[in-house]
């Protein structure tokens, strides 16, 4: 297949149960929009049925291709991902979300050199979030924290984003941090580089419960923040 306009990059982890039917939705959604496109699946050490899925999903539709990492490390998976993405723009998106509205929206406003980043908020006004209280009231407390120790201005980094592949490549091969920090990473060095970013609001809602544990993510997540200050305060 020539290099495709569009590339789809989703991180997999354990989701035998949506994949088949989100793959479906997400490449009826992106036909729609009339570009070439590719999906990169970025499985990380799933345990059940998913890469087998994969496998499938791969031989049946030219569109779609996967890589494996052996551990889950969902930035690690979306920084590869990123990487190999040969699309002029690159679009980063979450296996239970693949938001058409989003999509559309966001290659508007690239397509107009409105931005060069666009990123879904779950949390700027006009966003809807009907995730469980406790992952809503965790995203408020965690976008306080990177306000507070790094300077980020926005409202989110995790989720839905969209950007010029060529306007991101030198911030992505600089971000240091993976897991659930790489993200946030990739878009505070963003705005520390002067990328034009624009948020729009979001409609999220879960399609299953999450797959790793909030509560047991903690503990990386404060190391990785702690590491990102040191290495963004040092300037590397």
């Amino acid at each position: 297949m020539a290099d495709p306009r569009l590339s789809v990059v989703i991180p997999i982890y354990n989701e035998e149960g949506i994949l088949s039917s989100s793959i479906a939705g997400l490449r009826e959604g992106l036909d729609q929009i009339g570009r070439s496109y590719e999906i990169i699946l970025a499985e990380n050490g799933s345990t059940d049925g998913t890469r087998e899925i994969l496998a499938g999903l791969a031989a049946r539709v030219p569109e779609v291709r996967w890589q494996s990492t052996p551990e889950p490390n969902y930035g690690r998976a979306l920084k590869q991902g990123i990487l190999s993405a040969r699309g002029e723009i690159v679009i980063c998106d979450e296996i239970d979300i693949c938001d058409a509205a989003f999509h559309r929206t966001a290659l508007d406003l690239l397509d107009s050199g409105r931005a060069d980043l666009v990123i879904g908020s779950k949390l700027a006004s006009g966003a809807q979030d009907r995730r469980p209280l406790f992952r809503h009231s965790a995203s408020l407390v965690y976008n306080a924290v990177l306000r507070v120790l790094l300077g980020f201005h926005g409202t989110d980094t995790h989720g839905l984003k969209a950007f010029r592949r060529t306007a991101l490549l030198d911030v992505t091969h600089a971000c240091t941090t993976d897991r659930d920090v790489f993200a946030s990473e990739l878009v505070i060095r963003a705005e520390r580089g002067g990328v034009r970013i624009v948020e729009v609001p979001v409609r999220i809602a879960e399609k299953r419960p999450p797959s790793i544990n909030l509560v047991k993510r903690v503990p990386h997540v404060l190391g990785s923040l702690g590491r990102l200050f040191a290495s963004i305060r040092l300037g590397s």
